[in-house]
């Protein structure tokens, strides 16, 4: 056997080690499949001499779960394939559990997926007390159902309104919670303790069966024929289909497994849970997830992005210009992080009540018993607030977050560079610039230090928006990037790196997908139509109210902007149709936006936004005919066409930092994996045809050259 080691020692305790060799955690893939099937075999062969049975781990990890390359690879074709395999998983588990002799597990760590269904085979399971290690089945989050009976044996451990949580949503667990849910058994406080409590409790448990083994086993909570479950369960489908929108086949289908498998026998629940999963498995949306939430994260997590042969880094002094909503939501990320922070404004009191903004969040989560009053104290000592310059001396990155203006960016960074943190009379420290839509190239000019001079772009709210945008402008050095990557690290957020342009990556997208809305509108599509394709596509919320929320007038002011810099260069910008109508909303209107008091929508005191009456009169054409499913893939063809361009062009240098970015930073639908996964997984011949359809009715920017199908399929993963 090349992934498992079995051992039977004089005493009758037989221990089956999870080792796959070449790799840092243990997978099911397909030689740990035929090495289980082996090892039952021998075990049922020996089973006269077998007192108890030990499923322990040789890697620091207990057991990770499913070999998602080999999920990567399968197609619709392999379903009967894949329904056979688990089938036999299952009946490995069922071997060991039935045989009538005790089995532990001994969880030195994690346990996710199909490694916390590797533990419930056992009927004890013991665990180290680490903060650290994480239970549970979040397969839902990778478009995929726990299929190896963790479905079953959940819904019988926690009942079927205990058991949603962990199945349908995903959610983990640590080994103090799982102690509390009966999940976990018994906990130690060092690995070295676990086999030792194994064998005590197989000396006292001679014989063991799981519970839905025991005649006189009843589910918690009752089985659907309950009345009351069965009232809960009357809502539950249209309660999740308003979370999904019908987008996430996987959640919906582990409802449907718990339920059904609720009313059959425990072997037929298996077998229903098998059929969904290898649905679900050889599916589009199982690989588009899995792409995204796995091997793209994880691509990121461990630094794929960052330059490497520069040191490891981590900013002790961070100086933050500007304490508007955005510097004093970079001022919280930092301070919750424990990193010293200079709040700098125009004044004292500007700068004050920048800080009040961390300590009302602190205070909160105080309230809601997420911190402590300490806590709380020390995270507030690390925000100083200033409105001089020289209070910034040390820094080792100053931020600034100032308004979109050139000038007014320069000067800033003219007066607090000379600041930045020195040694033996050079400066060493960073500063970076938190525009959105400037060029940092352009930005740089106002620095003594362009090689040092990066962009670092955090999204509105900062304590809720996980991405960061690092710009590279096009004299910054490797250092400064790998710095400017290890400290967004340092804070908690996700890093993705790009190359310096108009707009950037996530700006430049953003803007495709909100002009694209307010074009439709000039086209006389009612304002409803246009939020409700972008929702019914899996987008946050519709283009117009992402508009609102951003400020009409920020988009006339960065459209002002770009003209400017166009006629300094002696060209003309020609404005989009969706840019001229947010133009006319502003100008001519006086509707800028949330801020402002109304945009596209009404905001009344104390009730609901509502779509502006004036919309239906202004723009609104009665006899116009349109389509949703059209208005769906013009919302979101346009996006994954400017991410390809963005690629294209080296705005973007990697596939995991597009999909990644257009997910977390512009909320690009999950379900899709992305917006360049968007395309590969449609298939790449398949989207040119429907973006050449798109171009002709509604213009060039659905058009996709011979050169840009080209660099698709060059960076297309292969798994």
């Amino acid at each position: 056997m090349k992934t498992i080691r079995y051992d039977l020692d004089a005493q009758g305790i037989a221990t089956i080690t999870f080792d796959e060799p070449g790799s840092p955690v243990n997978t099911m893939c397909l030689a740990w499949q035929d090495d289980m099937s082996e090892v039952v075999a021998r075990v049922v062969d020996d089973s006269s001499k077998i007192k108890g049975i030990v499923l322990a781990s040789a890697k620091t990890t207990f057991f990770a779960g499913a070999d998602l390359k080999g999920v990567m690879r399968l197609t619709p074709a392999d379903a009967p394939r894949c329904f056979a395999e688990v089938e036999q998983v299952k009946k490995n588990f069922r071997t060991l559990e039935t045989l009538g002799k005790p089995v532990v597990a001994c969880l030195n760590g994690s346990a996710l997926g199909g490694g916390w269904e590797v533990a419930l085979v056992a009927h004890h399971r013991v665990a180290v007390d680490d903060r650290q290690a994480q239970f549970g089945t979040p397969e839902v989050t990778l478009g995929l159902i726990p299929g190896a009976s963790g479905i079953t044996k959940t819904t019988r451990l926690l009942g079927l309104m205990g058991a949603q949580p962990f199945i349908v949503e995903g959610k983990t667990f640590g080994a103090r919670e799982a102690l509390e849910l009966g999940l976990i058994h018994e906990l130690v406080s060092d690995a070295a303790r676990l086999r030792d409590r194994a064998l005590a409790w197989i000396a006292e448990h001679p014989s063991a069966q799981q519970p839905w083994d025991d005649k006189n086993y009843k589910m918690p909570g009752g089985t659907p024929a309950n009345p009351k479950i069965a009232t809960a369960l009357t809502v539950a489908p249209a309660m999740l289909r308003k979370t999904t929108r019908g987008l996430y086949p996987a959640a919906e289908a582990a409802l449907a497994v718990m339920v059904e498998g609720a009313l059959v026998d425990f072997d037929t629940a298996l077998r229903i849970e098998s059929r969904h999963l290898a649905k679900l498995a050889t599916g589009a949306n199982a690989k588009a997830m899995i792409s995204a939430f796995f091997f793209d994260l994880n691509a990121i997590k461990s630094g794929q992005s960052r330059p490497r042969d520069v040191p490891r880094s981590r900013p002790a002094k961070v100086g933050v210009l500007g304490a508007g909503m955005m510097g004093a939501g970079i001022a919280w990320a930092n301070a919750s992080r424990g990193i010293a922070t200079v709040l700098k404004d125009v004044s004292l009191a500007q700068a004050e009540a920048g800080r009040t903004y961390s300590a009302k969040l602190a205070e909160a989560r105080v309230a809601k018993g997420r911190m402590t009053a300490d806590e709380c104290d020390a995270l507030l000592a690390c925000i100083t607030p200033t409105e001089r310059d020289a209070d910034l001396r040390g820094c080792d990155l100053i931020i600034e977050a100032v308004f979109e203006n050139r000038a007014l960016k320069g000067e800033v960074t003219r007066a607090a560079e000379t600041m930045l943190a020195a040694a033996n009379g050079f400066a060493t420290g960073v500063f970076a610039s938190n525009t959105s839509t400037l060029p940092i190239s352009g930005l740089a000019e106002a620095s003594a230090r362009p090689e040092k001079f990066i962009g670092i772009h955090f999204f509105s709210p900062v304590d809720k928006m996980k991405l960061v945008e690092i710009i590279r402008g096009q004299r910054t050095d490797d250092e400064t990037v790998a710095r400017a990557f290890d400290y967004v690290q340092a804070i908690g957020k996700l890093p993705i790196v790009v190359n310096d342009s108009r707009g950037f990556f996530t700006s430049r997208v953003f803007g495709s997908f909100v002009m694209e809305g307010a074009a439709m509108l000039g086209e006389g599509i009612p304002a409803a139509v246009v939020e409700n394709a972008g929702i019914q596509a899996g987008m946050p919320v519709g283009p117009l109210a992402v508009l609102d929320e951003t400020a009409l007038s920020l988009s006339v002011h960065v459209l002002e902007q770009t003209r400017a810099d166009f006629a300094s260069e002696g060209k003309t910008y020609t404005a989009s149709p969706g840019e001229r109508l947010v133009e006319l909303m502003v100008k001519e209107h006086k509707r800028a936006g949330r801020a402002a008091g109304g945009g596209f929508y009404d905001y009344p005191a104390g009730g609901k936004k509502t779509l502006w009456p004036q919309l239906k009169t202004l723009f609104e054409k009665p006899n116009v005919a349109w389509d949703i499913a059209e208005l769906k893939d013009r919302l979101l063809y346009r996006q994954a066409i400017e991410t390809a361009r963005c690629r294209h062009e080296g705005v973007l240098t990697t596939v995991h930092d597009a999909n990644i970015g257009s997910i977390f930073g512009i909320g690009f639908p999950g379900w899709t994996g992305g917006a360049l996964q968007f395309i590969y997984g449609m298939g790449i011949d398949a989207f040119a045809q429907r973006a050449g359809q798109l171009a002709q009715r509604h213009g060039a920017g659905f058009a996709v050259d011979a050169a840009l199908l080209q660099t698709l399929r060059e960076h297309e993963p292969r798994y």
